[in-house]
């Protein structure tokens, strides 16, 4: 399962969403293109893409409109990127320099912007009402996680349902809309478009709880970030909250610390009082309850290949490695 890509099974359509990002992509300020290309150009899981290439064909067919809104989401999801590097002081994604790093963070935000704006351009020219509502209200929804996240970074007193509700807004929202947008291209009736948005919202869930685990866990080659950051950031991620939860007063002691004050943290007694309480275990647990949820929203779809791989992807989700 480690070696799964479900991106072989969308790969004809793929190939069709990366060209109509490359090509949209242009614009006649030089930076423009060339920071934006820096970023699409890394590569990554595609993720969003993927998944409403797979609920279109398995709801029905994969059309032009398909890609074009495929290319929307991934467009949308790398602005997000290139805001959440900049916000995040990083340097590192996907085992390379971010963009910020190498163009600065005046650029990244900027060519942040226009990348939304690229990517409404796009939805209007679908002309489907429906979907530009989806769209909308989910970048609007992103934005509020974004800024819901920012408000939780070093406090260590927010409830394990804050923090889901983080993941719901700023990661989970985007997939979600991948699987309703997939369904309703498709011309899937009501009850299946909603029910391929809450497969998405769920299985985008259980990547981000798995990210949270990998954060104390991955290996840097494989995850292309480092080890730790999160708690570098004072993110009270649900590792974190779960030590907070039920570790001893030391234990709760060292990991309250570590988010109220990032720079005081001892690294390896966090990861010591992670260890002993079980709580990446526990997270692990709670992505595997999603994945399955998610699995179980696939069961009124007539059988395919595209079908299976969405199993699979559900699977996927909690056994990576990166």
């Amino acid at each position: 399962m480690t070696h799964f890509d479900p991106k072989l099974t969308v790969a004809t359509d793929l190939a069709a969403v990366d060209e109509c990002i490359r090509e949209r992509l242009t614009s006649e300020v030089a930076l423009v293109s060339q920071v934006a290309e820096y970023i699409v150009g890394a590569g990554g899981k595609r993720l969003r893409p993927v998944l409403l290439l797979l609920v279109a064909g398995a709801c029905g067919s994969v059309d032009r409109r398909a890609h074009t809104l495929a290319a929307v989401i991934e467009m949308i999801h790398t602005a997000t990127l290139l805001h959440d590097d900049v916000v995040d002081e990083s340097e590192l994604r996907r085992g390379r320099q971010t963009a910020n790093a190498v163009f600065g963070n005046a650029a990244s935000v900027l060519v942040g912007d226009f990348l939304y704006s690229r990517a409404f351009q796009m939805m209007v020219g679908v002309g489907n009402m429906d979907v530009m509502r989806i769209l909308a209200d989910a970048t609007n929804t992103i934005a509020e996680g974004e800024v819901l996240q920012l408000m939780n970074v070093g406090d260590a007193d927010i409830t394990q349902e804050s923090y889901l509700q983080v993941i719901r807004f700023k990661t989970a929202k985007l997939f979600e809309a991948a699987g309703r947008i997939g369904a309703l291209v498709a011309g899937a009736d009501v009850e299946t478009c909603e029910r391929m948005g809450e497969h998405g919202m769920r299985l985008g869930t259980a990547f981000q709880l798995i990210d949270d685990v990998l954060d104390y866990s991955g290996d840097v080659s494989q995850t292309g970030k480092n080890l730790g950051d999160d708690l570098s950031e004072g993110k009270p991620t649900l590792p974190l909250l779960r030590v907070l939860e039920c570790g001893t007063p030391a234990q709760q002691a060292v990991v309250r610390l570590a988010i109220t004050e990032p720079g005081a943290a001892d690294f390896s007694a966090v990861m010591a009082a992670i260890r002993d309480t079980g709580a990446l275990e526990f997270t692990a647990r709670a992505a595997k309850a999603e994945a399955a949820r998610a699995a179980e929203l696939l069961d009124g779809l007539p059988p395919s290949h595209r079908k299976q791989t969405l199993l699979e992807l559900c699977a996927f989700a909690v056994e990576r490695t990166s």
